[in-house]
This record gives structure tokens, C-alpha cells and sequence, in this order.
């Protein structure tokens, strides 16, 4: 309750009385009473009244990507049926490393005040802003008392995206699909999956009459299902080939290709070295899902990439591969790596050499870096991953235009 100066005063106020004391002069006995008491009084007018306060705090957005605003307003309400003194409004954020300070002009009753400020979103995370704090100070200095007055948010900082080239579609079978294999249609040649009832628009010719008989009602014949590319993210995030720099480059590229191959209305999914697997999906709210993983993942201790690369070799694995790993994996998997090209249409190997997270050290593998039947991305110190996979990917696609 007390501040630093209420504390300096009061322990002064107690030296002049006891000098009182010892010395006889009662001119020393009032100044210290008169301090005492003047402390009390600083105290109890900051105890009493206390002012009624509406507050609320909103984000905008609540989810970022990084490198991009967040603006926090607030806004302040006087719901007493007095005068607010001056308010010192406190916003702590990333657990007190900063914080937002400003003050609030005393508010009538019912007058609203309204503040804002910017979040630094430079780091992807999860970050907790709050609780935001209410302050009233005597005039003195002398006392202060703090309340609690909204409760805490949370901000959630997405990886840096980098805006690059789509991954070159793959063919493979649709895990989503209701049977491994379309089924033909002797009379017609097509290929089908199920029947469906008619609707407004649709062709007359493909109405199947057996059914429509059978069930008193148009049916048509739901053509094959739509073949949409499916896209398999693999993150290496052990401990043991990552340092801080390197790992943030690496899910920035994960959340890069991930956001480029869902903007192509792809499958995608994220599977990491620690057995995290999204799932194959689509949509705002799968997205999402994922970048939260990305922005929220570690280096992790667990070393379960020889059993994650297992699965993925798996019937029910198909489209396109790309798998993430620093120039610290060993050859073996890299090898583990290649051998799945037989399960996938194709597989992209984007490998960030020591030289791009550590410019002082030299590249290990440096240019004889293969994927067998597959195409390798090299991240160096010579440019970033964006300008080496959009080099990579625009000759894979002039390769596939001659061929």
C-alpha cells in the first residue's frame, strides 16, 4: 500500500520522534506526529472510496502472423456515482518482459475514456496479455493501491509466412474417399462412387432409373469424386539437429508451404519428429489448427523420427511429401527419406545447411546433396528459403512443361 517514498517518510517520522526523545525537544516530537499522521492519511484516502470501474480490453486480431499488427483497445467507464481520480492504467505482456503504461484523466460518472496500443509480434508464440491493472496514487506519492480490473488475454503469433510458389500437384489415392478405387460403369464407361437425389440443374442423362424406380425418386449418378492434391508436411524438431535459429527458419518454411498449398484448395497436413500428425483437411478452422501447433512447437527431446517416417510409408499416405530437416540429420535419414518416393507421388526434401542459421561455419554436404527420384531445396547463407524454393520449384515446373 505504501510506496517507496510513504515507506522513506514514515521510517523519518519515527527517527524524529525517538530523536524527540533523547534530546528533550518537543519541536521534533510534532514534526514526527505530524508525519505519522500524515502518512495515515495518505493511506486511507487511497483505501477510501474506492472508484467503480467498467473495463474492458479487446484484441484485434487475436491471431497473428508474424511481423504483422495487433492493436489492444481499451476502453474505461466510470460506473460510480463519484469522480475517478487519476487512473494509472498497467498492461503487463509475455509475463511482465513489458508491459503498456498510460494514464487516465479523472472520469465523470458515466463518462468513458478510451486507450490503445500496438503488441510487438516480432516472435511467434503463445503470449498472455494482462491482467491490466488500475492504480491510484495520492497526491503525495506517499500511497498507492493497484486493482485488478480485466482479466488476462491470450495472443497468438503465427510463424512468418513467406509468400512462394505452390508445390506441383501429385497424384495418389484420396484417404477421404469412400473406397480405394472408383468402380465402373459398364454401360457407359464412366466411374462412379454413390447415387445422389437429383437437384435443380443437373443433367437428365445421368438419372440412374433403376434406382428412381426403386425409390420413388430422381436419382443421379454421382460421377467420380473430384481429384484434389493432398500435402504431407514433415518437420523435424529434434533437439538434437536444431539450435533456436535454425528451428525458427525451419517452421517458418513448414507454415510457408503449408499457407501456399492450402491457398491451391489442397489436403494439407502437418506431421512432426515428435508423432504429432494433424490429419489430412481443409478449411479455415484445420489451417488454423496448424498454425497454432507451429507457432506453439519446441525442440523436442523425443527422437521418434525413424517410427514417424514408418507410418507414413503406410497404405493411406499418398500425394505429396515435403519433409523439413537441418544439415545436422544424418544420412540415414535422409535415406529413410528417398525410400519413400515409391509411396508418394512425389517427395521434396528442403534442407537447411549450417551456413543459413550459422554464417561463420562452412556447409558439411554442400552441393552433392541428392534425393533419389526426388528434389532437394538447399537453404544457405547465398539467400532465404523463399528465393531458394520458388528457384526450385520454377524448374521443376519447366522440366514437367518439356516433358
Amino acid at each position: 500500500m505504501l510506496t517507496v517514498r510513504g515507506w522513506a517518510f514514515l521510517v523519518g517520522s519515527a527517527v524524529l520522534i525517538l530523536a524527540g526523545r533523547l534530546l528533550g525537544m518537543q519541536a521534533l516530537y510534532v514534526f514526527g506526529a505530524g508525519g505519522g499522521a500524515l502518512v495515515a492519511l495518505a493511506t486511507w484516502s487511497v483505501r477510501f472510496p474506492r472508484p467503480r470501474l467498467e473495463v474492458y480490453r479487446e484484441l484485434h486480431p487475436p491471431r497473428v502472423y508474424a511481423g504483422t499488427e495487433s492493436r489492444v483497445d481499451v476502453v474505461v467507464r466510470n460506473a460510480g456515482p463519484r469522480r475517478t481520480p487519476v487512473l494509472n492504467l498497467r498492461d503487463p505482456f509475455d509475463q511482465g518482459r513489458r508491459q503498456a503504461r498510460f494514464l487516465v484523466a479523472p472520469l465523470e460518472p458515466g463518462e468513458t475514456a478510451r486507450a490503445a496500443y500496438r503488441l510487438p509480434t516480432e516472435r511467434r508464440g503463445v503470449f498472455t496479455v494482462g491482467p491490466l491493472e488500475a492504480g491510484v496514487t495520492e497526491p503525495y506519492g506517499l500511497a498507492a493501491r493497484t486493482t485488478i480490473v480485466a482479466p488476462a488475454s491470450e495472443l497468438t503469433v503465427y510463424p512468418r509466412v513467406d509468400a512462394i510458389a505452390g508445390l506441383p500437384r501429385a497424384r495418389g489415392d484420396d484417404p477421404l474417399a469412400g473406397a480405394e478405387h472408383p468402380t465402373a460403369v459398364a454401360l457407359s464407361g464412366e466411374d462412379f462412387y454413390a447415387l445422389r437425389a437429383y437437384e435443380v440443374g443437373d443433367d437428365l442423362r445421368r438419372v440412374h432409373w433403376p434406382s428412381t424406380a426403386r425409390l420413388d425418386e430422381l436419382m443421379i449418378r454421382q460421377t467420380e469424386m473430384p481429384w484434389q492434391a493432398r500435402v504431407t508436411v514433415l518437420l523435424d524438431v529434434r533437439r538434437r539437429v536444431h539450435t533456436g535459429d535454425s528451428l525458427e527458419g525451419a517452421v517458418s518454411a513448414a507454415a510457408s508451404i503449408v499457407a501456399a498449398c492450402w491457398q491451391r484448395r489442397s489436403l494439407v497436413r502437418l506431421v512432426t519428429s515428435d508423432a504429432v500428425d494433424s490429419g489430412f483437411g481443409a478449411g479455415h478452422v484445420h489451417l488454423d489448427a496448424i498454425m497454432e501447433k507451429l507457432a506453439t512447437v519446441t525442440a523436442s527431446q523425443a527422437n521418434r523420427l525413424t517410427d514417424v517416417l514408418g507410418s507414413l510409408s503406410r497404405a493411406g499416405n499418398a500425394g505429396s511429401l515435403v519433409s523439413i530437416l537441418t544439415a545436422e540429420a544424418a544420412t540415414a535419414d535422409l535415406e529413410r527419406v528417398a525410400r519413400l518416393r515409391w509411396r508418394f507421388g512425389s517427395v521434396t526434401l528442403v534442407l537447411f545447411e549450417r551456413s543459413s542459421y550459422e554464417p561463420t561455419l562452412t556447409d558439411t554436404r554442400g552441393g552433392a546433396t541428392s534425393l533419389h527420384g526426388g528434389t532437394v531445396v538447399r537453404v544457405d547463407r547465398a539467400g532465404s528459403f523463399a528465393a531458394a524454393w520458388d528457384q526450385v520449384m520454377a524448374t521443376r515446373s519447366l522440366a514437367s512443361e518439356r516433358s
